[in-house]
């Protein structure tokens, strides 16, 4: 099996780039490997802040930066910015994770084994009704779309 490679981006302060550093050592002590922004990763992690202005529009760019890297990537977003506004971020395309701050240092516990599922081809069913389905409510803090 290939070894999944992780990339990481970080927006705002010391607290946050330390905490990347941290959140990255995890993953290369579970054998993932690290690699730049800029290369195809398997899980981009990005890590937001709530006090830079604009911080949806960078979050959001950023999502774009790396889908243009590996569109097949798994995109989370963790920090402040995931804490305080986790349903706005889980609505930007290409977002598959957002953990807050009780959760950003478990990332790799919860994405451990992950895999995606393929890409479907949706064709109607002859006049079939859609099942009735009705989604779990997630908690506040943590959101994914797996």
């Amino acid at each position: 099996m290939e070894t999944k490679k992780v990339a990481f981006y970080t927006l705002g302060c010391k607290l946050n780039f330390s905490e990347t550093s941290a959140i990255g050592r995890q993953f290369e002590e579970r054998g993932f490997r690290k690699v730049p922004f800029e290369d195809a990763a398997d899980i981009y992690v990005i890590n937001t802040c709530s006090v830079t202005d604009h911080a949806d529009r960078k979050c959001r760019k950023v999502v774009k930066e790396a889908l243009k890297h590996n569109p097949e990537a798994f995109v989370t977003i963790v920090g402040c910015y995931a804490q305080l506004k986790p349903q706005e971020i889980a609505e930007i395309p290409g977002v598959h994770a957002v953990l807050g701050a009780a959760e950003k240092f478990q990332l790799v516990d919860i994405l451990a084994g992950f895999e995606k599922a393929p890409r479907r081809r949706c064709t109607p069913a002859p006049s079939a009704p859609p099942p009735s389905f009705t989604p779990p409510t997630p908690s506040v803090t943590a959101r994914a779309r797996f």
